[in-house]
Order: C-alpha cells, then sequence, then structure tokens
C-alpha cells in the first residue's frame, strides 16, 4: 500500500474517542508510531478531556490499530475507547499530531507527578551527556505532570514551562518521534530549561547545579530547613535524623505530631536503604518503585527525630 495514495483510496475512517490516564504518559506520539506501523493516515489531538483519533486504512489495518491502542499502551497510559463512529474520508496522506483543543475538562484524568525513569537517571549521571546532572530533566516517561499543569489539555503552554523556549537539541528531540522525548511536554536542558539556584536568607545566591546543591547539603549538614522551589511549588526539607532540625520544622509548620515524610535515597539501592530504617512487605517495596512514587507508611524500625 503506497503512503502517498490520499485518504480517498482508503476503505474506512473511524474517529476513536479515548479517555482514562492519555495526557502527559506519551500517548500521541504512541498513537502516531502505531498508525504508521499500520499504514493509516488521519490525526489526533488533545481535548481537553479525552483524545481524540481519527483513522483512515484497510478495515483490517483499523481493527489491529484499535486493539493496540489497549494492548501495546504507553506504560503510564490507561487508556479507554469511549466510542467509535464511522466518518467520511478527509484530504491527506499521512498521520499527524494536530494542535489540541480546548473545551470541557469534566471527564479529564490529571496525569500525576512522575518519577526519573532509568534511561533519564542514566543520562544525568553519564559525563558524556549534555544533561549530565541536570535536575530539571525527562521523558514522555517521567518527571513533572500535576504540579505543572496550569490548564488542559496538557501541552506546553498551559504549563509552568510555557517560558522556557526550546533550544535546537531540544526541539530536535520534541520533534523526532524516534526520540523517547517526542513531544515531551517538560522537556528542557541546562541551555534552555530552569537553572539551579541557592539563595540564602541574606539574599546572597550560588549559582550553577553543582554548585547551587553543594551548598543545600551543607546547609542541611548544619541543620536548617531547606525551601525547595520548584516549577509547581515549594517543598520544605531537613536532615530527619537531626532531632532539632525536625522540631524546629514542626514549630514552624505547626505539625506537632503529625507524621512527615521521609526521604530515602533513590536508585538501585533504595530497598536497602529503606530497610534500615523500616519493616517492609512485598507491596510497600513495590511501591517504592512504583513511577508515581506514593508515600509508603510501613512501620519503623527507627525513631527518626519523631518524624513518625
Amino acid at each position: 500500500m503506497n503512503r502517498n495514495e490520499t485518504i480517498e483510496t482508503r476503505s474506512e475512517t473511524r474517529l476513536f474517542e479515548i479517555v482514562g490516564r492519555v495526557q502527559g504518559v506519551g500517548f500521541r506520539p504512541f498513537v502516531k508510531r502505531l498508525a504508521d506501523a499500520h499504514e493509516i493516515v488521519g490525526w489526533v489531538k488533545n481535548e481537553a478531556s479525552h483524545v481524540s483519533v481519527l483513522a483512515s486504512g484497510e478495515p483490517d489495518a483499523l481493527d489491529r490499530f484499535a486493539a493496540g491502542l489497549i494492548a501495546q499502551r504507553p506504560p503510564l497510559a490507561r487508556p479507554m475507547i469511549r466510542s467509535v463512529s464511522p466518518r467520511p474520508p478527509a484530504d491527506c496522506c499521512e498521520f499527524s499530531i494536530l494542535e489540541s483543543k480546548p473545551g470541557s475538562t469534566r471527564d479529564a484524568e490529571l496525569p500525576p507527578d512522575l518519577f526519573l525513569c532509568d534511561d533519564c537517571l542514566a543520562e544525568i549521571d553519564d559525563p558524556s551527556e549534555r544533561r549530565y546532572r541536570y535536575p530539571f530533566t525527562n521523558c514522555t516517561q517521567c518527571g513533572p505532570r500535576y504540579t505543572i499543569i496550569t490548564a488542559l489539555p496538557y501541552d506546553r503552554p498551559n504549563t509552568s514551562m510555557a517560558g522556557f523556549e526550546l533550544c535546537r537539541n531540544c526541539r530536535h528531540e520534541f520533534e523526532n518521534q524516534q526520540d523517547r522525548r517526542f513531544h515531551a511536554q517538560p522537556l528542557a536542558c541546562p541551555e534552555c530549561g530552569p537553572k539551579l539556584v541557592f539563595r540564602k536568607a541574606n539574599g546572597e545566591e550560588i549559582s550553577g547545579s553543582g554548585q547551587a546543591l553543594a551548598a543545600a547539603v551543607e546547609a542541611l549538614s548544619y541543620g536548617l530547613t531547606l525551601a525547595v522551589r520548584g516549577i509547581g511549588g515549594y517543598h520544605l526539607i531537613c536532615d530527619a535524623t537531626n532531632e532539632t532540625a525536625v522540631l524546629r520544622l514542626r514549630n514552624r509548620k505547626g505539625r506537632p505530631d503529625k507524621p512527615l515524610a521521609v526521604m530515602v535515597p533513590g536508585g538501585n539501592n533504595r530497598h536497602r536503604f529503606a530497610r534500615t530504617i523500616a519493616d517492609l512487605d512485598e507491596i510497600e517495596e513495590a511501591a517504592l518503585c512504583d513511577p508515581v512514587r506514593p508515600i509508603v507508611r510501613p512501620p519503623l524500625r527507627l525513631a527518626l527525630a519523631r518524624s513518625g
């Protein structure tokens, strides 16, 4: 079948309305790759509350495409086909990702924030990569979602990243459908993305990811409280093993008894570190590896400065 043929020569055209977790999880790039694999033309676009897909091709190919939308979905996507309806042919000869369409968000499912995937973690640990130690690294399968969304549908102009224009390299990744950052809305790098800055109480600033991070670690070692400001809000942290630091944070927050979340180092050793302070069952260990990284509340083996 010649991909350059127009849609009029195709047998059928169907409009799919897909709901569930389909925004912020690399679903549109996946749909395009799936359509190309089945020689289907048409388009996919974000609506405010769902994803619409216009697909034209041979009936058998459309059936395989429809099955693949569910069976081959990206790991973080949870799509459900709400409706399929016949449509007249449209004049196009390829499959495209169209500009998103605003509207009612009544049935929208906001994507959660996600931990860095293994690919991105390996990248920031590799001195040869341009995102080496860049703290805002992400792709379609990881990174911020919920905390940066300002409106739906989920597109970069509707996020806290709207003011960061993509550099040439990031633009290439964004437009390359073979790249894992194809249409990754929070995409950034040291050249074009947010920068890490440490600001002291007196207003003095320390810039640069390495220097700023080192200053933050030093402050924590002195028992100070840090207000970590990201593109989605603030996160207050202190040394959980320092009782004075924890009590100071509790007093300032007016939170004398409610448990505080305790962070453990990530990476492949996260379970080993977690087991030093808590007794974990299989479900809790699995939760520690979930991309959403939920707060897990197992029985503690050590009292960490009354932190819960």
